[in-house]
C-alpha cells in the first residue's frame, strides 16, 4: 500500500499539467481507483483532488513569478478553461490573486510533495472479523447531509433527533438480520471523501429480502459480499472516527483486502444514556486485494 501511494504521488509529479490517470495506475497496481483514493485521503489527511490542486498551484506560482506568460496561457497550461477560473483556484490556495502575486512576489502557500513512509504501529490488537453476507436491505429514514471529518455532524444529529421514540422502536422491530440494532449508514460518498461534500445518511435497520417494509421508509439495497467488521469501545464519536483512520493506517496495509463500493454501516451495540461513550461496530464492504 505504501509503495502504491508513493507511485501515485510520482504520477502527479510526472506532469502537473495533465489529467491524472488514477484509473490506469490502479489497474497497473492490481487494485481499484475507489480503494486507492480512499486510502490516500485517509493517510494524507486531504483528498487526492485537493492535493493535486495544491501541487498545481504551487508550480503555477513559480511560473507566474519567473516567467512572462499571461494568465490565460498559465490557465490553459494547468487545465483551466479561463483566466478567471485559474485566478479563483490560485487565490483559494495562496490567499492572493495572480496579479498581486506577480506584482509582490508572493506570499505563497506552498504544498510540498508528499512522501508516504512506513511507521511501526499496531501494538494494540484490532477487534475485527470478516463476514460474508447474502444481499440484504437497509431501511429507515434517509437524508442528504454534508461530510464532517471530526466531531459530531450537526445535520445527522438533527436528522436523528427528528425521529420520535416510537419510531425508533418501530425500526428496531423491523430489523431481522445482521448488522443488528439501529444503524447509522453512510452511502454515496465522494470518492475523495472531501469534507463538506454530500452523502446519503440513513438511520435504520437491516432486513432480509423476505421482510415486508412499510411504504413510508427509505430502502437501500445492498449487494452480496464480504464485510470487515471492526469493534471499538470509547468516547463517541471520537473512538469511531479514530477507528476508521486506524483501518487505513494499520489494517488495510497489512491485510490482503481492499475497500469495494458500498455503504459504510455503524451499528451501536451499547451506549451511555447521554451517548458520551459507546460500543460500536464499523462495517466496511471489502474484497480480496
Amino acid at each position: 500500500m505504501i509503495a502504491w501511494l508513493n507511485r501515485l504521488v510520482d504520477l502527479v509529479e510526472d506532469d502537473l499539467t495533465e489529467e491524472l490517470g488514477v484509473d490506469r495506475l490502479a489497474a497497473t497496481l492490481g487494485t481499484t481507483e475507489y480503494h486507492l483514493r480512499r486510502m490516500f485521503s485517509a493517510l494524507a489527511g486531504m483528498p487526492l483532488s485537493e492535493y493535486v490542486r495544491r501541487r498545481r498551484m504551487t508550480a503555477a506560482a513559480a511560473d507566474l513569478v519567473a516567467g512572462s506568460d499571461d494568465l490565460l496561457t498559465l490557465a490553459v497550461r494547468y487545465g483551466y478553461g479561463s483566466a478567471e477560473a485559474f485566478g479563483r483556484a490560485f487565490q483559494s490556495v495562496h490567499g492572493v490573486s495572480p496579479g498581486q502575486a506577480r506584482r509582490d512576489g508572493g506570499p505563497f502557500r506552498t504544498q510540498p510533495c508528499l512522501r508516504f513512509r512506513l511507521t511501526v504501529e499496531g501494538a494494540a490488537p484490532m477487534d475485527v472479523r470478516l463476514v460474508t453476507r447474502p444481499a440484504f436491505r437497509l431501511v429507515g429514514h434517509a437524508a442528504r447531509v454534508p461530510l464532517v471529518h471530526e466531531g459530531v455532524n450537526p445535520a445527522i444529529q438533527q436528522h436523528v433527533a427528528s425521529l420520535t421514540p416510537p419510531e425508533h422502536q418501530r425500526l428496531k422491530a423491523l430489523g431481522d438480520t445482521e448488522p443488528h440494532g439501529l444503524l447509522a449508514v453512510s452511502d454515496d460518498l465522494d470518492p475523495d471523501r472531501r469534507e463538506g461534500t454530500e452523502l446519503t445518511y440513513l438511520h435504520g435497520v437491516a432486513v432480509s429480502d423476505v421482510a415486508t417494509v412499510p411504504d413510508d421508509l427509505d430502502v437501500l439495497p445492498v449487494d452480496a459480499g464480504t464485510w470487515a467488521v471492526f469493534r471499538v469501545t470509547g468516547p463517541y464519536p471520537d473512538a469511531l472516527q479514530a477507528l476508521w483512520a486506524a483501518t487505513a493506517t494499520e489494517w488495510f496495509p497489512s491485510n490482503p483486502w481492499r475497500l469495494r463500493p458500498g455503504p459504510e454501516v455503524v451499528a451501536v451495540l451499547e451506549r451511555a444514556d447521554d451517548f458520551s461513550t459507546a460500543t460500536v461496530e464499523l462495517w466496511l464492504p471489502v474484497e480480496p486485494g
